[in-house]
């Protein structure tokens, strides 16, 4: 009996031993954290755009790539996060900058792609993100970015994830982007188009498209993008939304752990944005987020 009971205290230990090295293993590694890497990565790089996005897939913890889209005149879906070309990052074809006076002659929705792609979006210093590339880039397709990044995925053996943000506004239809229906309908047909419908979330701010996409695409994950104070009343927000979505993504700062056990015992995953410092990237995993997203993958697991 003796020598049974001491056999067992050794398995025991031994199990012991070999799962807290596992979870510690697990846990360092962050592995069950979706880290996205937003706008692909724009501390690092020009913002929504192809290289951004190749460049930020050789940091094996990014699962996800986070982008936002716009739609052109000619019904072309680009990686654009502003439905009117941003003058703190775009230069005219001519080499000048646009001037706040003329931004209702750069409206994206009011362009042609073949014109809209002159333009470049990676050249011109980035006050806020002094860190970031500079090179020369012109607002990608998001067919043109998806068959980039399925090209490198084949080659890593990996396959990313897609995060995409329809950005619409309510009161902003065919002006600066088309109405619900139809942007969704662009988004969706293209995701299909090039079979990554299963590693796509589509996410908007805008209740309108979501309701469209949990209607009429319900095979689609949809992820509830919220900011300000009323992040903090989920339940009001579900309400207003009708539905539950796969994912809540809230802004960072607004994130409890009431809140989380709150989505989590909802069925849905917590996803807080733009998180971009070491410290706030540890204390949100601590509160049990299923994700996040930053400007800075670089500072994921350092």
């Amino acid at each position: 009996m003796r020598c049974k009971q001491l056999i067992i205290a050794s398995l025991a230990g031994i199990f012991s031993i070999t799962s807290c090295t596992i979870t510690k293993q697990y846990r360092s590694n962050n592995m069950s954290i979706d880290f996205q890497a937003h706008r692909g990565g724009r501390g690092l790089m020009p913002e929504n755009t192809i290289p951004a996005m190749l460049a930020v897939m050789d940091n094996e913890k990014v699962q996800t790539l986070e982008m936002d889209l716009a739609i052109t005149k000619d019904k072309q879906v680009v990686v654009s996060h502003d439905p009117v070309l941003n003058p703190i990052i775009t230069t005219k074809p001519g080499g000048t900058y646009i001037k706040a006076s003329e931004l209702n002659e750069y409206i994206i929705y009011q362009m042609n792609y073949v014109d809209l792609q002159k333009f470049d979006v990676g050249l011109k210093f980035h006050p806020v993100f002094p860190q970031q590339q500079k090179l020369a880039v012109a607002i990608p397709t998001l067919s043109a970015l998806i068959d980039s990044v399925e090209e490198k995925s084949a080659h890593m053996g990996r396959k990313m994830f897609y995060n995409i943000e329809i950005k619409s506004v309510d009161g902003k239809d065919i002006v600066e982007h088309p109405a619900p229906d139809e942007f969704v309908d662009l988004v969706v047909k293209l995701i299909k188009q090039k079979n990554v419908v299963e590693r796509t979330s589509i996410q908007s701010f805008d209740l309108r498209p979501l309701k469209v996409l949990h209607q009429k695409y319900p095979m689609v994950q949809t992820a509830y993008l919220v900011e300000g104070k009323k992040t903090s009343d989920v339940k009001n927000n579900l309400d207003l939304l009708g539905f539950t979505p796969t994912i809540y993504s809230p802004e960072f700062k607004y994130v409890t752990k009431e809140m989380v056990d709150y989505c989590h015992a909802n069925k849905m995953k917590v996803i807080p944005w733009t998180v971009n410092t070491k410290k706030e990237i540890d204390d949100l995993i601590a509160l049990g987020v299923d994700g996040l997203i930053t400007d800075y993958p670089n500072l994921i697991g350092n």
